[in-house]
C-alpha cells in the first residue's frame, strides 16, 4: 500500500499579525495534487490542524474544504488532534466527518473501542491497522495533584510510562497479516525542534523514546515538531515537519510530505515530496543602504530586518518603504544599546537638559541631530513664560 504522511498545518497562523491564509489554502491545495496524482491509499494527518483550539470560522473553512479535497482523492483520511486543537470539538464532529469518509480523532481511545482504524487498501487489498494516539498532555497523564506535589523527574516518570501503556495497548489491535501503522502527536527523546512549537509542550522532559514503539508498527507518523527527520528505532519513525514554515525559527526547515510504500512482508520505503507554494521566511542583516539596495532580490518572501546602524529618526519607514514585506525590523543586537542599572544621585549643576538629553541619546545609541534639535524647541515651548499655544 501507499500511504501520504503530513502533520502541523497550523491554519490560521498568522505572521506578525499578517494574514497567511491564501499561503495556508496554497499548500493545502499542493497537498491535495500531490495525493491526486499519487492516487494514496490513505492520507494520515498527525495533528495540529489549527493554530489555536479556537480556530476562526475561515480557518475551519480551509481546514474541512482540504480534508474533504483529500478524500474525494479516494483515499481514506485518518485525522488526530494535536496540541493546538480542541481535542473535545474534534471528538463532537467526529460523527458529521465520519458520514463524509474522514476518521478523526481528538482523544485517546483503546485498540477495541475505535482507537485502531482498519480497512482495505484500495491499490493492492491489503488490510491496514492505523493505531492513533491524539496528543496527551501532562495534566491528562499525570494528574494534577502529583504535577502539583511532585518532582520534575517523578511527573516525567509517570508521563513516560503512561504514554508507553496507552502504546502498548493500542499496538494489541495490530494483526500479522497487515500493515500497521502507528500515528500519535507527541515528542520524541531526541527529537529537534523546528523552531515554532510550544516550548512548555514540548520540552520539560515531557517525551517518550522511541523505543515505546516496539519493533511491530511498519511505519511510525509522527506529529509535533516541526522539523522534518527520523528517529532511531527498531521500526520506522518520522516525523513530516510541518508544510509551511510557522515563524522565523523555522526558515531553513525544508518543507515536505512524506510518501510511504509497504506492504507486510517488506520495509517502508519513505519518499520526502517538496512543498513549494508557501512564501519563504529569511532574515536579512545590514545597513540601511545596504538592506534597501538588496530590496530587489527578496521577491514575495516575509523578511526580518536586523540593522546594523543606530537608531534614527525615520529609519524604520525608510525600511519599510523599500521592503512592504518586512514584518519585523529591529536594530542589530550588535548596535542596541547597553543600558545601565545605575544613575548619579545628584545632577551636576552646570549642565543643561539640552546636554542631558544629548547623553540620553549616545547612551540609547540614537545618532540624530534631527532628535536633538526637536527637543530643544520642544523645550523652549515647554519652559518659555507666557508664551502663546500653538
Amino acid at each position: 500500500m501507499k500511504f501520504l504522511h503530513t502533520s502541523d498545518w497550523h491554519t490560521g497562523r498568522t505572521i506578525n499579525g499578517r494574514d497567511r491564509s491564501a499561503e495556508q489554502q496554497a499548500v493545502l491545495g499542493e497537498i491535495v495534487e500531490i495525493a491526486r496524482s499519487e492516487r494514496f491509499d490513505a492520507v494520515l494527518v498527525a495533528g495540529d490542524l489549527y493554530e489555536t483550539s479556537a480556530p476562526s470560522a475561515a480557518a475551519q473553512k480551509l481546514v474541512i474544504h482540504g480534508l474533504m479535497e483529500l478524500r474525494n482523492t479516494g483515499a481514506e483520511v485518518v485525522v488526530i488532534a494535536g496540541n493546538h486543537d480542541h481535542a473535545a470539538t474534534f471528538d463532537a464532529y467526529r460523527p458529521l466527518m465520519a458520514g463524509v469518509g474522514i476518521r478523526q480523532f481528538g482523544t485517546p481511545r483503546p485498540a477495541d473501542r475505535g482507537g485502531v482504524v482498519t480497512f482495505t487498501a484500495r491499490s493492492t487489498g491489503e488490510r491496514v491497522n492505523v493505531a492513533v494516539l491524539p496528543f496527551v498532555s501532562q495534566r491528562y497523564a499525570v494528574r494534577a495533584t502529583e504535577l502539583l506535589t511532585g518532582t520534575p523527574a517523578e511527573n516525567s516518570g509517570k508521563y513516560d510510562q503512561q504514554v508507553r501503556n496507552m502504546i502498548a495497548g493500542l499496538r494489541k489491535g495490530f494483526s500479522s497479516d497487515a500493515v500497521n501503522i502507528f500515528m500519535a502527536h507527541l515528542t520524541v527523546t531526541g527529537g529537534q525542534l523546528g523552531g515554532g512549537e510550544r516550548s512548555a509542550q514540548s520540552i520539560f522532559d515531557y517525551h517518550v523514546p522511541a523505543t515505546a514503539f516496539g519493533a511491530d508498527p511498519h511505519y511510525v507518523a509522527l506529529g509535533h515538531l516541526h522539523r522534518r527527520q527520523s528517529v532511531p528505532a527498531a521500526c520506522p519513525v518520522h516525523y513530516s515537519g510541518s508544510p509551511i514554515a510557522v515563524d522565523f525559527g523555522e526558515q531553513d526547515n525544508t518543507s515536505v510530505v512524506l510518501a510511504v510504500e509497504v506492504t507486510p512482508n517488506t520495509p517502508a520505503k519513505i519518499t520526502d515530496i517538496p512543498l513549494t507554494a508557501a512564501r519563504r521566511l529569511r532574515t536579512v542583516l545590514g545597513s540601511a543602504a545596504e538592506i534597501v539596495a538588496q530590496s530587489h532580490m527578496f521577491g514575495d518572501d516575509y523578511v526580518r530586518v536586523y540593522v546594523r546602524e543606530a537608531a534614527r529618526a525615520g529609519l524604520h519607514e525608510e525600511i519599510q518603504e523599500a521592503l512592504p514585506n518586512a514584518v519585523q525590523i529591529r536594530i542589530d543586537p550588535d548596535f542596541a544599546s547597553h543600558t545601565t542599572t545605575s544613575r548619579p544621585q545628584t545632577t551636576p549643576p552646570d549642565r543643561t537638559p539640552s546636554q542631558l538629553f544629548a547623553d540620553y541619546c549616545g547612551e540609547q545609541n540614537v545618532d540624530d541631530t534631527r532628535v536633538r534639535a526637536l527637543f530643544d524647541r520642544l523645550h523652549d515651548e515647554a519652559t518659555s513664560v507666557g508664551q502663546a499655544p500653538a
